[in-house]
């Protein structure tokens, strides 16, 4: 399309002007072809973290505690971290509160039960109802006062109407006891039911034949025996003569002497 003649006058007007600046000469325009830039990318969003889930207390790690004072200060964290546990939903939700154990470390005796019952809930320390009392009697009859041994049970909570311990349970505080038995380090255990020997043989078999004989918890001489609370005049207290007879087989494996007082438990039973 020829250019109008307004605008051959003004480019006229421009190339005398260069002349007249002693510009002889300018470049052709070269017209550039279009750059093809790509893209900006796009990073694609962050997913958002799925929100964390809450974990459940767990024995803290340690340095090896070795000496009795270190021994000492890890069971009481032990027990601090098991009154914040809640593995098992139900039996949190209905215990009043946790109950871990009692009694001194490095004991030649310690005694391990099913699970707390209600005055155990209520005041935070095992056997210390019906049971527990009859308990202290066979301790004192075998030569033993309740202060020097230790006393926990395999599950620190109480099941509802003290039914038995479902095995998920006993799995969920296993952990906890047996860090709990390293810290404390009896010389010999007795497992007081079925349910507490079968968690710590991890068998099935009943305790009318794990009787009669020592076993071995972690290189640890075990004694099987009934369980007080099912000596009681309302169960079975005939069976009292059975667990006279396994207290003292562990009495003679451990090398003592029965007190003059055993004679009054032993015509009783």
């Amino acid at each position: 399309m020829p250019a109008d003649p307004e605008s051959l006058r003004r480019a006229r007007q421009s190339l005398e002007a260069l002349r007249s600046a002693g510009i002889e000469w300018v470049p052709r325009a070269v017209a550039q072809p279009p750059v093809n830039r790509p893209a900006p990318s796009v990073k694609p969003p962050t997913p958002e973290p799925p929100p964390a889930t809450p974990t459940m207390p767990r024995p803290a790690a340690t340095t090896n505690p070795v000496t009795p004072d270190q021994r000492r200060i890890r069971l009481q964290e032990l027990a601090e971290v098991v009154s914040r546990c809640a593995r098992c939903p139900e039996l949190c939700s209905t215990r009043t509160q946790t109950v871990f154990g009692v009694g001194p470390i490095d004991v030649e005796l310690c005694c391990i039960g099913e699970a707390p019952g209600a005055d155990e809930d209520a005041q935070g320390e095992p056997f210390v109802g019906k049971a527990g009392q009859l308990l202290n009697d066979i301790l004192k009859a075998s030569g033993f006062a309740r202060s020097e041994v230790y006393i926990c049970n395999i599950l620190k909570c109480r099941p509802p109407g003290n039914r038995t311990p479902k095995p998920e349970e006993s799995d969920n505080c296993r952990e906890y006891l047996h860090e709990q038995l390293a810290l404390v380090r009896p010389k010999f255990m007795v497992a007081w039911g079925g349910t507490a020997a079968q968690n710590l043989l991890k068998v099935t078999t009943p305790i009318g034949k794990l009787r009669g004989q020592l076993h071995e918890f972690q290189g640890i001489p075990l004694l099987v025996t009934y369980h007080p609370a099912y000596l009681l005049p309302h169960r079975n207290p005939a069976m009292k003569k059975e667990v006279w007879k396994d207290m003292q087989l562990l009495v003679k494996k451990m090398g003592r002497s029965l007190p003059e007082s055993s004679r009054k438990y032993a015509s009783e039973s």
